[in-house]
């Protein structure tokens, strides 16, 4: 990758196997149609220096590594944090930030170490370049453990980590809410008022009441019979069916019957440990009330909320405000950036807001997740406050589940909308139920956002894929009624779940939903946007569309945004690119630090970033403008090395790019990223 030839260079001898191909038959088989001066032959992929000859049968492939990183267990990895933490390395952060071992509180009953000097003298080399914080004209807040300590101020005191993140983040989950949620011990009212009243509270209950599946013309009476349009009375054949709508007309009627009628039979799904709490009777006593004290004094609810224990459904859904009563979010024509997993997070939404983005979601976070209070989930609602059009996505797979989510987000957080993921393609998703399996399901769809919508006043929005199985598209029936739902904004990704990512995004679907969508209802179309003209496109085809959500061509190319506004192809130098991973870098030092665990946090994630950002091709390079999504780039040359060394699609290439920016790896260092893609060489980076 240290040669690069000039425009005029001669065609390479060993071509790529594309050379001799003309555009048109390159662009038919999804093959980039780079400029034939710029191909290169396809690199030797070995996994070590030493082994590069290794052939077989006259072709090269990768020999094995001598260097398998081990899995370790659970017991292990705490086992050598609790070692880290006693040995030099874990400095007490109170003594690294202020240099002095009598500012810690703890003394000698504190866990970390106190000698200054053991660890300057394990500590890495400090990183070239200035320390973010200090150039923001603030403190730093790790004081000795910052990675760039020789840029620091002498005589200036070090600041707090905890105030400087929350003068510009949001969405922390307080310790004593974090507390309660792993005690099972915060209560949530007003989700399960409205769970009750749609019959939906705890997984035994889930299914959506027998009587709106009915036809129009059956009438319930007082009796648990059923009485059809003819006059004939009848009653279900199964005995478990009798005792559900016994149940369900015992509540419509006003009788307190809120679980199982037979409480010796045990439940249908497993019951998640809040429902517990909540089905072995602890309401009975506290009540609503309790639940006040529990949690913080802004989540006391007025007078009419602290009964909802004990009002009708009819008087509960007068209380509520009704869908297009809630406050509205213009969405169209906005740059939408999607939420994004892994790569997503709040560092690369800044690097788009400051790109151009105009409305920014956090990564998909798991309700039962963050019902338990776990910190790395609760990390990805955080929010900065450049983000001034901001909502957080949550995935779950029952109503009562989402609900309590949405109250407790809702009281927790600072939010403009929460999207409820029902597109999600991922097994470890979809087996739970969650995601795209909703999908299978429509009444607890509908389920799921009644509940959601009818527990707080923040709009809520959905994200869709076209269908579970290719071929069966389901939307379109389904669309008319989301808002009727609760649904403030739908999203319809063009692909089905049984297509993951693959093919192209089926958009004369998308715009068949978006017709026949009441006019009250945003409807968001998503899908292989990779260029201004695919924007201008779909939003000239289909005026019904609200805006189109941008997701992996943001990954690719972040400055889309900036092509979008400038209605221009933005043949962006390597340089500029460059410039746009050092903004990341420093937002992400900022973000998670800049200690030695902030650096290596923000390497990891960086890297994650480069494996897409690989695949993109410059403007200048192409035969065809613009660059298609679906199109694999070819081995070929930059107009610089800067420009070769962005090209490659090797993982030794994308760590020598974070050396640039966040200095030498650690010894044995590794990396393979979460999708696969493009990673030929795995772990062994050879």
């Amino acid at each position: 990758m240290d040669e690069s030839p000039a425009e005029t260079a001669p065609v390479p001898e060993v071509s790529n196997g594309w050379a001799d191909r003309t555009p048109e038959e390159l662009v038919a088989k999804s093959i980039a149609p780079v400029k034939k001066q710029f191909l290169c032959p396809p690199p030797i992929r070995a996994c070590s220096n030493e082994q590069n000859d290794a052939v077989s049968g006259g072709k090269t492939k990768p020999a094995q590594t001598s260097v398998v990183k081990e899995k370790k267990s659970k017991r292990q990895l705490k086992r050598e944090r609790q070692q880290a933490v006693k040995s030099a390395v874990g400095i007490c952060p109170e003594v690294a930030k202020r240099g002095d071992v009598s500012r810690c509180p703890y003394n000698d009953k504190c866990r970390f170490s106190h000698d200054i000097e053991a660890y300057k003298a394990q500590k890495p080399e400090d990183i070239e370049g200035d320390c973010p914080f200090m150039t923001a004209q603030e403190t730093c807040p790790y004081g000795l453990a910052c990675r760039f300590l020789g840029s620091h101020k002498d005589g200036v005191e070090a600041g707090d980590v905890s105030a400087h993140r929350r003068s510009s983040e949001m969405n922390g989950l307080s310790k004593d809410v974090q507390k309660l949620l792993w005690k099972n011990k915060v209560k949530f009212p007003k989700a399960d008022a409205k769970l009750k009243a749609l019959g939906l509270l705890g997984h035994a209950n889930s299914k959506i009441r027998i009587l709106e599946n009915k036809k129009d013309d059956q009438v319930v009476s007082n009796n648990c019979h059923v009485t059809d349009g003819n006059g004939c009375t009848e009653l279900p054949n199964n005995s478990d069916d009798k005792m559900e709508l016994a149940a369900e007309i015992r509540e419509e009627n006003g009788v307190d019957e809120t679980f199982s009628l037979d409480e010796s039979r045990p439940s249908k799904k497993p019951r998640s440990v809040i429902e517990e709490e909540i089905l072995s009777g602890e309401l009975d006593d506290g009540g609503v009330n309790a639940t006040a004290e529990v949690v913080e004094p802004s989540c006391t609810s007025p007078e009419p909320e602290a009964t909802a224990d004990i009002v009708s459904p009819e008087s509960d859904r007068s209380l509520k405000l009704h869908p297009r009563e809630k406050k509205l979010i213009d969405f169209r024509e906005k740059l939408y950036l999607a939420p994004l997993t892994t790569v997503g997070n709040l560092p690369f939404r800044r690097v788009c807001k400051g790109l151009g983005a105009d409305i920014t979601c956090g990564e998909m976070a798991m309700c039962t997740n963050l019902l338990q209070g776990q910190a790395s989930e609760w990390a990805l609602l955080r929010r900065h406050s450049s983000e001034d059009l901001f909502g957080v996505q949550i995935c779950g797979a029952y109503p009562d589940t989402v609900a309590r989510t949405v109250e407790l987000v809702n009281q927790e957080c600072t939010v403009d909308f929460i999207d409820i993921n029902m597109g999600c393609p991922i097994d470890i998703v979809v087996n739970k139920g969650a995601g795209s399996a909703l999908l299978t399901k429509p009444m607890r769809m509908k389920g799921i956002v009644q509940a959601v919508s009818g527990t707080v006043d923040c709009p809520i929005t959905i994200k869709v894929r076209t269908a579970y199985f290719e071929g069966k598209n389901r939307i379109d029936s389904l669309i008319a009624d989301m808002g009727n739902w609760g649904a403030s904004a739908v999203t319809i990704h063009g692909r089905s779940r049984q297509q993951r990512y693959s093919k192209l995004a089926d958009w004369e679907y998308v715009y068949q939903c978006a017709r026949k969508a009441p006019d009250a209802l945003p409807v968001l179309g998503n899908g292989d946007i990779f260029s201004y003209l695919d924007w201008n496109k779909h939003q000239a085809e289909c005026p019904e569309l609200s805006t189109c959500m941008i997701a992996r061509g943001a990954l690719v190319k972040p400055w889309i945004f900036t092509e979008i506004k400038e209605q221009r192809h933005w043949d962006i130098s390597s340089g500029e690119r460059l410039n746009i991973l050092k903004d990341y870098v420093r937002l992400g030092l900022e973000h998670w630090g800049s200690d030695t665990k902030g650096v290596e946090t923000t390497r990891r994630f960086l890297l994650e970033w480069l494996s897409y950002t690989c695949r993109y091709v410059p403007v200048g390079l192409l035969e065809v403008i613009p660059q298609r999504l679906n199109w694999r780039p070819p081995s070929y040359f930059g107009r610089d090395d800067l420009e070769t060394l962005m090209a490659s699609d090797s993982a030794a290439d994308w760590v020598r790019i974070s050396e640039m920016l966040l200095g030498k790896v650690p010894d044995g260092f590794t990396f393979a990223p979460k999708h696969k893609s493009n990673s030929y060489d795995r772990a062994e980076n050879g």
